[in-house]
């Protein structure tokens, strides 16, 4: 039995293969509509989520399966003071397979150690969100072609941005990434991933401004800066708008460059930059179904 913990779970070749599976499902998706027969997905989410959540619960049922489960803490045993270890040893009993989201780092990883079925990190705290990473890197690889080669801009908040964190330990193991971070100071990048890049030689640049780097770019990552990860509201305030991407800030970006972005927007990227072909977050949600179908399968071992 096999879980999904972090992006580096799968090795540069399954994820390889995964992806083709992923493009295989796109394109002839009546041949998946009855993988999972009888099966049953779990969706434990301790926080608020919509779309992976959402995105969860559309795979399985495309595949032909059922969901049950919880959407926040309050209507789940953990109001009454229920162990994730608990909780996860009964609903092996209900599900065949888990997806787990939680604000404390390491919950799932704490679930997959007393589970009996497979579990999914579906989000913890600022920590990893490797689905949302497999979203990403699909996103890259349909769009691209392939996954090297580039220069990133990851752009917001790039300290809680579990997104952020997942995707550049993913992207690390593919040659010639060069990085580009881009935010305020207070937000900057974790020390502990500047020495990663360090130690694995990973060129990449901090600046402030986003302006200055945009020529330089193939792919945009913008984040919101995320509300919920703060202590303090009034560095929320003061930061919320430090950066929006708008169709000016883009005449100067290449002409093929990709904006990604994990959403929930908020205000980060102007609805102006919608229309803009190079605008993919909305595929990107659609890619995110297709990558998440073929890892239900993965994990359940089921071939079509």
């Amino acid at each position: 039995m096999r879980h999904l913990m972090n992006p580096l779970d799968f090795t540069v070749e399954e994820l390889d293969k995964l992806f083709r599976l992923a493009q295989d499902i796109e394109k002839n998706p009546g041949k998946y509509a009855h993988a999972c027969d009888g099966r049953i997905l779990a969706t434990c989410f301790y926080e608020p989520s919509t779309r992976t959540r959402l995105s969860f619960e559309s795979a399985m049922i495309r595949l032909g399966g059922k969901v049950i489960g919880f959407s926040d803490a309050a209507s789940s045993s953990a109001s009454k003071g229920e162990s994730v270890s608990d909780t996860i040893r009964v609903i092996s009993a209900y599900a065949d397979i888990c997806a787990m989201r939680h604000p404390k780092e390491g919950a799932p990883m704490v679930a997959a150690e007393r589970s009996g079925i497979p579990v999914i990190n579906a989000g913890d705290g600022g920590h990893y969100h490797p689905t949302q990473t497999l979203t990403d890197l699909l996103t890259i690889y349909n769009l691209k072609g392939k996954l090297d080669g580039y220069t990133i801009g990851l752009c917001g908040d790039l300290k809680f941005g579990r997104t952020v964190h997942s995707l550049i330990n993913a992207l690390v193991r593919y040659p010639n990434i060069r990085f580009v971070f881009i935010s305020p100071e207070e937000l900057r990048v974790p020390d502990y991933i500047i020495e990663m890049l360090k130690d694995k030689n990973i060129p990449y640049e901090e600046v402030i401004r986003l302006e200055e780097v945009m020529p330089q770019l193939d792919l945009l990552y913008m984040t919101r800066v995320q509300k919920e990860r703060f202590f303090n509201e009034e560095d929320y305030i003061r930061l919320k708008d430090f950066y929006i991407l708008n169709t000016s800030k883009l005449e100067v970006a290449k002409s093929d460059m990709l904006i990604l972005h994990p959403l929930p927007r908020v205000n980060e990227i102007s609805v102006e930059v919608d229309d803009d072909p190079r605008a993919v977050y909305f595929k990107q949600a659609q890619y995110g179904v297709y990558v998440r179908m073929a890892l239900i399968l993965t994990l359940l071992q089921i071939t079509v």
